[in-house]
């Protein structure tokens, strides 16, 4: 594994005392698709690299590598044997890419992956070259803090049936849920059933613990901060203080979209990247 170019960062990361444990990234289920430069994705927890991307995987691969390891408990990555660790994380994804070639990169995280993007972009500032940060935060707020207990506490209990429903609401804006007659409803949360991985509460374990506020200042690289505005899990909030924080940060709505990106809202997500990526130094 590559060794971080710095490590100093003063963000809390673990709640456990003696240090991180390292996640082997050999074992990680990662998807690779395309050639050219290369684009390294971070999924949001309890998601994964189709769930999260698979609408844009094609188009994005048409030019770049596209990389998206899962995390432990998510795609075929086997289940963490104990809480995960922020930046023994960022490292086994970062090494996802790194050991398949590519020594730059730039990061596409959604959720969850925008704080491992954050972070990564501390912890190997001569890796990253960009960041796209969609239903981006630094921290929990309380809404997100609330929900991502809940999530765990499902989760142990069991209880997948009301978790997914409760997925199911908090993915979804008003308008689509009003929109939906009963029995789409009923089959979009056996859907979302049938998605959750085994990690799950694992990675929204970690969303209640994660703060990398004190990283935000030294992160000199361009930044595109998605905000969702119909979001209700990653309050559009968040991703306004995340921008306003970050050096080079360039914040662009996508009107009334959920925190699972539609289709439609996809392809106007895909069209700010794209020009983003176009935008990006040689």
């Amino acid at each position: 594994m590559s060794s971080p170019a710095d490590t100093s960062s003063r963000a809390d990361t673990s709640s456990r005392a003696g240090g991180p444990s390292r996640i082997d990234a050999s074992l990680l289920d990662v998807h690779v698709r395309g050639s050219g430069p290369a684009l390294l994705l971070a999924h949001g927890a309890g998601g994964g690299i189709e769930p999260n991307f698979g609408q844009v995987l094609d188009d994005l691969a048409r030019d770049h590598t596209v990389v998206g390891p899962h995390y432990p408990g998510a795609g075929a990555s086997p289940v963490a044997r104990e809480p995960l660790d922020l930046d023994a994380l960022v490292d086994a994804v970062v090494e996802s890419a790194v050991s398949r070639g590519h020594e730059r990169f730039v990061l596409l995280g959604e959720s969850l992956g925008t704080v491992v993007s954050l972070r990564a972009a501390a912890r190997y500032p001569q890796r990253v070259t960009g960041l796209v940060l969609t239903a981006g935060f630094a921290v929990a707020d309380p809404v997100l803090s609330v929900a991502a207990e809940l999530v765990t506490t499902l989760a142990h209990a069991g209880e997948w049936d009301t978790l997914a429903r409760f997925a199911t609401y908090a993915g979804l804006t008003d308008r689509e849920l009003n929109e939906l007659p009963g029995e789409a409803l009923e089959a979009a949360v056996a859907a979302t059933r049938e998605g959750m991985p085994a990690g799950m509460a694992d990675h929204f374990d970690l969303v209640r613990r994660i703060d990398v506020r004190a990283d935000l200042a030294s992160i000199r690289v361009p930044a595109l901060v998605l905000m969702p505005t119909g979001d209700r899990l990653v309050l559009p909030d968040s991703s306004r203080r995340l921008a306003e924080a970050l050096p080079d940060a360039t914040l662009v709505e996508i009107p009334g979209g959920a925190h699972i990106l539609g289709e439609r809202d996809r392809t106007l997500w895909l069209g700010h990247v794209r020009e983003f990526l176009t935008g990006l130094p040689g």
